[in-house]
């Protein structure tokens, strides 16, 4: 047995770093992190409102923005654990600079390819004349000020499931595999107790854990992941008005008639179309191109 895992632990691990542990204690965080923000924004909207936080609530422009913004809480609480814990320390270097792969450039990629790929689902939803949407209004300060909000949600995720966790396993076991199939699953699970998910919705959100993670390791940029995640839910919750992941907000630039909306091949009522047979076909297209791109960068640079 000792033999068995000293050809999957690397020289680096130490008992805590076990896969399910690490798994344990980056799902904890993260909601600690949000609930404990969420409780401040409560508390202060107890303060402006006199104890009716209901009528800030009540106007859909904030309680989008507050839903997005209650996951500043996984940041604050991952970065100050990683600069107080100096084994996971250089984890924050992969989220800066110091990662080869994190430039300006690839952040704009990953914004075209989250943007193109959650298009394409709806546009063809829309053919398909399984959804509808109508051009509600336009607010710029607002949807630029969502823009941020939704960095916020989508990078926050990306950083515990893809900085944290996925270094941590990538850390301590030599396959690769491990911390991406690892981080993988508890992206997965995160999304588990969303409004109207059901089995498709977690394999298609495990296709995108993925899909990130495999940005993570051939081309070293969580930024480019980043941004697609941004690009991703900010295409279909505040430009398209559908559900992100099962959550409608009220506030976006077009609208869904919810009332004509059907379940198909292509659309899902309940969850939108990240729980649909061809958004995984779109997301295994996108895997296998990331792994074929990825696969020969690697094998170029292993020849220079």
């Amino acid at each position: 047995m000792k033999d068995f895992f000293k050809k999957i632990h690397s020289e680096n691990f130490k008992w805590y770093d076990f896969s399910l542990l690490t798994i344990a204690q980056t799902f904890l965080m993260m909601n600690v992190g949000q609930l404990a923000v969420a409780y401040v924004f409560i508390g202060i909207l107890n303060v402006l409102s006199s104890g009716n936080p209901g009528i800030y609530l009540a106007e859909p422009f904030t309680f989008t923005m507050i839903n997005y913004m209650v996951p500043i809480g996984t940041w604050i609480l991952f970065v100050v654990y990683m600069l107080v814990v100096k084994p996971d320390k250089p984890i924050l270097q992969k989220l800066g600079t110091k990662a080869k792969g994190n430039t300006i450039k690839l952040f704009v990629v990953g914004l075209g390819v989250g943007f193109l790929m959650n298009m394409t689902c709806a546009v063809v939803a829309m053919l398909n004349k399984d959804i509808a949407v109508y051009y509600d209004s336009v607010h710029p300060v607002k949807d630029i000020l969502l823009f941020i909000a939704i960095f916020i949600q989508s990078s926050s995720e990306e950083m515990a499931c893809r900085g944290f966790l996925y270094q941590k396993l990538r850390r301590s076991y030599r396959h690769p595999i491990v911390a991406i199939l690892g981080s993988s699953v508890l992206f997965g699970l995160i999304h588990i107790f969303n409004p109207g998910v059901n089995a498709l919705a977690i394999i298609s959100i495990i296709l995108v854990g993925i899909f990130c993670a495999l940005i993570v390791y051939y081309f070293d940029s969580i930024w480019l992941a980043m941004a697609f995640h941004t690009a991703w839910n900010y295409t279909q919750s505040i430009l398209l008005g559908l559900p992100n992941s099962g959550t409608v907000f009220a506030f976006s630039i077009f609208k869904l008639d919810a009332a004509s909306a059907r379940n198909s091949f292509f659309y899902d009522v309940a969850f939108g179309v990240e729980a649909t047979g061809f958004v995984i076909i779109v997301e295994a297209v996108a895997i296998a191109i990331v792994w074929y791109l990825g696969h020969n960068k690697k094998k170029q640079a292993e020849e220079l």
